[in-house]
């Protein structure tokens, strides 16, 4: 199979973390988005990443590789009950909806903008906190499906945490723990190279927006000490 993928797209993330996990073996094909090839935009419908290549087959749409990737390989990674497996479902469009906030909140024009977009944010994790057990993953010991779809929204917040302290770890020691363990977790820590970082702060500082200032700011302070 092959994962045709974008360097920095959270959604090529969830699938790498699930072919990870499933231990199925892949060859990954990284296409610059701004300047897509030909054969790319035959198998991408969207124009988007990711795309799995079954035999040549493309299948496109994060949720919909996941799904497949369920349907086809063990372990299985949603719940056997019926209800369970739509309430993770469910949640996994939540972990979706988390991502859009997170786009919101690093495009944010100004620094009132800034503030709202992490309140928004916050909000979000305080739902997540009361929805969630002992973990150390979403439904208990067992990593699901629920936590591929989470683990590259939380990676977004190693960075966020760095520039400053917007209050994403105030109040929720449950939504805490969970970003730990799922930022070791080896499927979830192979998902990206190892320059990620460093490149997620280069796309950040591109946008023009407050957070692209704050960086700034906080990279102008560290030369000076």
């Amino acid at each position: 199979m092959v994962l045709v993928s974008h360097a920095l797209c959270p959604y090529v993330q969830r699938a790498a973390i699930v072919l990870a996990e499933k231990g199925l073996p892949f060859e990954r094909r990284d296409i610059d988005l701004a300047n897509k090839p030909g054969w790319f935009l035959a198998v991408s419908p969207l124009g988007k990443t990711p795309v799995l290549l079954v035999d040549g087959a493309p299948i496109f749409e994060s949720a919909v590789i996941c799904e497949y990737l369920e349907d086809t390989a063990l372990p299985r990674l949603h719940p056997q009950d019926a209800v369970q497996r739509a309430q993770h479902r469910a949640w996994m469009e939540f972990g979706s909806a988390l991502l859009n906030a997170i786009g919101a909140f690093y495009n944010a024009p100004d620094e009132a903008a800034l503030k709202a977009r992490a309140t928004d944010i916050q909000a979000r994790f305080t739902q997540l906190e009361a929805e969630l057990g002992d973990g150390p993953y979403f439904a208990g010991p067992a990593f699901g499906m629920v936590d591929a779809a989470f683990a590259p929204a939380f990676r977004y917040f190693d960075t966020f945490d760095r520039i400053s302290d917007f209050g994403f770890s105030t109040g929720v020691p449950k939504v805490q723990r969970w970003r730990e363990a799922l930022a070791v977790r080896p499927s979830v820590v192979e998902a990206v190279s190892p320059t990620y970082g460093e490149r997620l702060q280069g796309f950040l500082l591109a946008r023009g927006s407050a957070l692209s200032r704050r960086i700034d700011a906080a990279i102008a302070a560290a030369a000076v000490a």
